[in-house]
């Protein structure tokens, strides 16, 4: 049986290694770019067994074992709370629902239609500004607030 000989030798080893070890999460086809500009021309897929070479002798830490980017959990909000199952909406002001919607009246004019709707009574708060975002949002909710004939327990964001 013949076993084909590798066509690399020591200075193209150490070149990729030296490349990983600059760019630890480049894969073999950024590496054969680098390689390139450093004048040696090797293929993708010499690359690849170059790099398999490096680990199997344990030259090369892949970069599953060299950690970089840790993610953050993001940490809960405690102001937007998911409304239990057995939540029971029985009085005016136990639901709230409210909602956008996008307006254009004339050409070129963009508004945002804030609706609010009590699912019991059904009152609404209706407001309407130039765009949606935080601000005016907030302005909507103390509008609301203000508007509403009985205390709002729970507002639903449809």
């Amino acid at each position: 049986m013949h076993v084909r000989q590798r066509k690399w030798g020591e200075g193209e080893i150490t070149l990729i290694q030296e490349l990983r070890e600059l760019y630890p999460r480049w894969g073999k086809e950024k590496l054969a770019v680098l390689a390139r500009r450093e004048g040696v021309d090797l293929s993708v897929s010499t690359i690849g067994r170059i790099l398999k070479y490096l680990r199997e002798r344990g030259r090369l830490l892949s970069h599953s074992q060299k950690r970089w980017f840790y993610s953050r959990k993001r940490p809960k909000r405690p102001y937007a709370i998911r409304k239990p199952k057995d939540y029971a909406v029985l009085q005016p002001g136990d639901m709230v629902q409210v909602d956008t919607l996008d307006i254009h009246p004339f050409p070129k004019v963009h508004l945002k239609h804030f609706t609010a709707r009590d699912v019991i009574s059904r009152w609404d708060v209706i407001e309407v500004h130039p765009q949606a975002n935080s601000a005016n949002a907030r302005l909507f909710l103390s509008t609301l607030l203000s508007r509403m004939p009985f205390p709002v327990r729970a507002i639903q964001v449809v």
